[in-house]
């Protein structure tokens, strides 16, 4: 962006001075130093005064308020970019991310209370990642569907996004997270940890990987519901809405397309410790730590002592290696207490970065 502000500034500043297409080779044919536009420019003036040039001195002598003027203009240019300012310098992706707004999704989704399945406030927390994903890029599909749980049959409501791509693309990699929280009846969970702080990443990354079309359009964004069990995670209990993703992946015969995903869960707390479980796809968690070490950050990253069985799991049962990036040292888990004070955005940066880095220089390459 600031090279393309430059390149027009400049164009202006010799228009502005009169420096037409013929004139301008004769000036630069003078003077093959291989100097900047900024640095040639005070030159004119010495050129125009050398008697080689007589021809050239008549034609910007007429004009010396248009010459203050185009000067006036690179003055300001320089001024405004600095020295240090590459004209074609773009910021890294991973340097795009914001935990402070990661952590602004959380809130607003930790306003909402609790949002247990099939209750009012999930169905306003889809509304809100669904607007916010239009709102980036992101074409939205709801993936409703019915489940027997040890509390009777649930609506449940997946969501899957998908960034416009040209031609024929389609995602190779998946980008995870729930988005309810556990249900209870005799306290109060919000879940700001365990279903919010990985939403709200999840929806910086999509804002992030929205300024990259080409790498959004690899990607494919699911924020499942019904990932906390009723009562204890069974075959029937629990992860239900990437059970039932999987399953259509599988029915489809489509889930083959997917080389990777990466599951989100419980990523925001204050004293932020991701351990990888055990059974992390090897060169995927090999990769997760090259990010991390690459950014310095390797230090928050480390492996768990088991497996675990989170959302993570149907998606590896069918075929595609997915990686559950996840704090489980986290002490008010499935407690009232899990609430936004408990979270920091340097900890949804620290993540959010190492995604981000993952995504672009091993994952989606």
């Amino acid at each position: 962006m600031k090279g393309q502000i430059v390149n027009e500034l400049n164009r202006v500043a010799i228009a502005i001075a009169g420096i037409d297409d013929a004139g301008m080779p004769n000036v630069r044919n003078s003077h093959r130093d291989q100097r900047s536009r900024l640095q040639r420019r005070p030159h004119l003036f010495a050129i125009a005064s050398s008697d080689p040039h007589r021809d050239q001195r008549s034609r910007l002598q007429k004009r010396p308020h248009r010459f203050a003027l185009a000067s006036s203009v690179s003055v300001f240019v320089a001024l405004t970019l600095g020295p240090d300012s590459p004209r074609a310098a773009q910021p890294k992706i991973w340097e795009e991310f914001s935990g402070d707004k990661a952590l602004a999704h959380v809130q607003r989704l930790v306003d909402l209370g609790p949002r247990p399945p099939g209750s009012e406030a999930i169905e306003k927390s889809r509304d809100y990642i669904e607007n916010q994903l239009r709102l980036f890029g992101w074409e939205v599909t709801r993936q409703p569907f019915t489940d027997e749980t040890p509390r009777g049959k649930v609506r449940f409501v997946n969501l899957v996004a998908r960034f416009p791509a040209h031609g024929s693309a389609v995602p190779s990699f998946l980008l995870c997270s729930h988005h309810d929280t556990k249900t209870f009846d005799t306290i109060r969970f919000v879940g700001a940890n365990d279903g919010g702080s990985s939403t709200g990443l999840l929806l910086e990354l999509a804002r992030v990987l929205g300024q990259y079309p080409n790498l959004a359009a690899k990607v494919e964004l699911v924020f499942f519901d019904g990932e906390e069990a009723y009562e204890n995670f069974s075959e029937t209990d629990g992860l239900y809405g990437s059970r039932y993703f999987a399953k259509q992946l599988a029915d489809a015969k489509t889930g083959k397309q997917f080389r990777g995903g990466i599951l989100f869960d419980m990523v925001g707390d204050r004293s932020l410790d991701i351990t990888l479980p055990t059974d992390s796809p090897v060169e995927m968690a090999r990769d997760i730590f090259a990010s991390a070490e690459a950014l310095k950050l390797r230090n928050y990253f480390s492996y768990f002592d088991r497996e675990m069985t989170d959302d993570h799991t149907p998606l590896n049962r069918i075929g595609i290696p997915t990686l559950d990036m996840i704090d489980f040292d986290f002490p008010w888990w499935h407690t009232a207490d899990d609430t936004i004070d408990k979270l920091s955005a340097q900890s949804l940066q620290v993540v959010g970065s190492v995604a981000a880095y993952y995504l672009s220089e091993f994952a989606l390459k």
